[in-house]
């Protein structure tokens, strides 16, 4: 153990705890029972069964337990971005595609390719950078990981700069922020600029954030600790006071999580600023919001060049963990003969893409690493489930070359379906490479501003 450090060694993580005991101790709280000899007895927490508390101080931990039931924040509205509320459309029984027979997964493939006819499968490299990161990329200090992330946070912004969403009087609301690294180098982009906002969406409680070291007192980092699932961007205080244009972005925002961000902004935003119009406007297509919301006949001067959402620059993830239930593509699955079903196989079939991580994932678990480093890996990039990337099941049906054709191939159609999404409610929307596959296998940046025909320009 590290002096200074807990004695006890947890088996599960193949370390010694890192937590730092009473002096004279050798063992922190959790693990104290080791070493008491007194009758006190601990017992799971029945709040949180990963952790073990004195039963005789139950009830104070009860009050203080970090998995206690909080107050919900004045900007939670349950499930206003969920989606898909008949759940007859959800398959009961979802079998495993190891136990597909060979002709059942021949009809999927068919299908797929008969959906993904006419598509662009080749999608337009597009790796740029920014000066902002110059500093940081040239410094010999950080490692092989670190490296990889910069080079995805300095394509992000050169993207971002390239559809002139970095500029004065915005608020940029970072989906899944983790540390805020991304919304770090953004501020850093616009060190010279006034009336900056950043809003720093993360359901989990997260260490070694980046966001409370700024000194910038022009900029403001506000966390908002709250799935997407529930966030209803209207109600938070800083946007109820100030209507800036928003700009939603993510790097690696996990499956469901994309389709989640992209409704909160699209729909449940737009509309409620729609909403804001004392004066109704003139009735318009209901799969519109945007249309309504930039040519509604408003007679304040301060909406009549109104953009609630300026752009959306996302870095997409996970499609393993797409749910049907979330997915803003259902309209376009529908409309290529495809439902529930086949999404379902898809977005499992997808994980093929990425299982080249596998043999680098195991290599890389048994580096040391700081736990900030550790923090830093691509961990989305390693969630596929190992049964469907099939390496055993399907031997003999599909060489791995083909396997990953496929998977690239469902997350294709996956990702098209949140472009038409995006068009219909008058996006220009776009998918692109954004850095190289040997920095990350998850390279496809998802990029949408409003349509130039949509944006109305100011009266003279």
């Amino acid at each position: 153990p590290v002096p200074g450090r807990c004695a006890y060694f947890v088996e599960r993580k193949k370390r010694f705890c890192k937590m730092i005991p009473a002096p004279g101790r050798r063992f922190c709280g959790e693990h104290g029972q080791q070493e008491e000899e007194n009758d006190r007895k601990r017992i799971l927490c029945p709040l949180d069964t990963k952790h073990t508390i004195y039963e005789d101080q139950l009830q104070k931990h009860l009050k203080k337990c970090n998995s206690r039931e909080k107050s919900k924040p004045v900007y939670f509205v349950q499930d206003i971005n969920a989606g898909l509320k008949d759940i007859a459309e959800i398959p009961e029984k979802k079998v495993p595609i190891s136990s597909l027979s060979k002709e059942e997964l021949e009809n999927l493939i068919i299908k797929l390719k008969k959906a993904s006819n006419g598509l662009e499968l080749h999608l337009k490299e597009q790796i740029l950078t920014h000066q902002a990161l110059q500093e940081a990329l040239n410094d010999p200090k950080n490692g092989e990981s670190a490296f990889k992330h910069l080079k995805q946070q300095a394509s992000i912004l050169g993207n971002m700069e390239k559809l002139h969403l970095l500029g004065p009087g915005r608020c940029f609301v970072e989906f899944g922020a983790g540390r805020g690294k991304l919304s770090h180098w953004v501020d850093v982009a616009l060190q010279n600029v006034e009336n900056v906002k950043f809003l720093l969406v993360e359901r989990a409680t997260t260490r070694f954030k980046v966001d409370g070291k700024h000194k910038r007192r022009e900029s403001i980092f506000e966390r908002l600790q709250v799935d997407i699932q529930h966030l209803c961007l209207k109600k938070v205080p800083i946007l109820e006071k100030k209507k800036l244009p928003v700009v939603g972005i993510g790097k690696h925002l996990c499956g469901a999580a994309t389709d989640l961000a992209l409704r909160c902004l699209v729909e449940s935003y737009t509309a409620c600023c729609d909403g804001d119009n004392e004066e109704p406007a003139p009735k318009r297509s209901r799969t519109d919001k945007t249309e309504v919301a930039s040519n509604s006949s408003v007679d304040h001067e301060s909406n009549k060049n109104c953009k609630p959402v300026a752009g959306i620059v996302i870095a997409l993830c996970c499609h393993h963990k797409c749910d049907w239930t979330h997915y803003v593509g259902r309209e376009f699955f529908k409309s290529v003969g495809l439902g529930p079903v086949e999404f379902h196989y898809f977005q499992r079939m997808s994980s093929w893409a990425t299982c080249g991580m596998q043999e680098t994932t195991t290599k890389g678990s048994t580096s040391e690493e700081s736990e900030e480093q550790t923090n830093d890996t691509e961990e989305h990039e390693q969630t596929f489930n190992k049964t469907e990337s099939g390496s055993d099941t399907l031997q003999g049906i599909l060489t791995v070359e083909k396997r990953k054709e496929i998977g690239c191939l469902c997350k294709l159609l996956i990702d098209h379906g949140r472009i038409e999404y995006l068009q219909q409610r008058g996006y220009k929307a776009a998918l692109q490479y954004y850095t190289e596959s040997a920095v990350s296998l998850e390279n496809v940046l998802l990029t949408a501003v409003p349509s130039p025909s949509l944006i109305q320009e100011p009266t003279t």
